[in-house]
């Protein structure tokens, strides 16, 4: 393998190849995690905020009940109501009672939370843009194939 993980780790050997499969793994998605978190953070937002805002303006405009958020959701997050609550109070969301069934909430986005996803944009675009300047399309490909192996069914 390559000399990057031994070097950031200072690390000479591994128990395994798997093993240093998955610490590049973790270190990849941690350096993934901290690109989104700092373009967030620009926007006063969460990365958690981040992914409910892309679900819920893919859901326009119907939009949808907590679960079907919950189920969405790149990570879970422990407490999305709360959550929810936070982005309704900014005035990103809005939730109304469901006609279907009047025990549940279903939440939109606002034209708020379209114009502040419209406002990252360019910083989304630019990360995407890191990536695709170190992997060719062929590795990007692949290495969905990858990650899809591993926590896949």
């Amino acid at each position: 393998m390559g000399t990057t993980l031994r070097n950031r780790l200072q690390q000479t050997r591994f128990q395994s190849p798997f093993h240093e499969a998955i610490l590049n793994l973790m270190v990849a998605a941690f350096y993934v995690r901290d690109e989104m978190e700092r373009a967030c953070q620009d926007h006063d937002i969460t990365e958690a905020q981040y992914n409910v805002l892309r679900i819920l303006r893919g859901a326009r405009p119907k939009g949808h009940a907590r679960g079907e958020i919950s189920r969405r959701m790149l990570s879970r997050a422990p407490d999305l109501t709360r959550l929810i609550d936070r982005l309704e109070k900014s005035g990103l969301v809005e939730r109304s009672r469901s006609s279907a069934d009047r025990r549940q909430s279903v939440t939109r986005i606002t034209p708020r939370g379209l114009k502040l996803l419209d406002d990252m944009q360019p910083t989304i675009d630019a990360i995407d843009q890191r990536f695709a300047d170190r992997l060719t399309t062929r590795d990007a490909k692949e290495l969905s194939r990858i990650c899809e192996r591993l926590y896949g069914d």
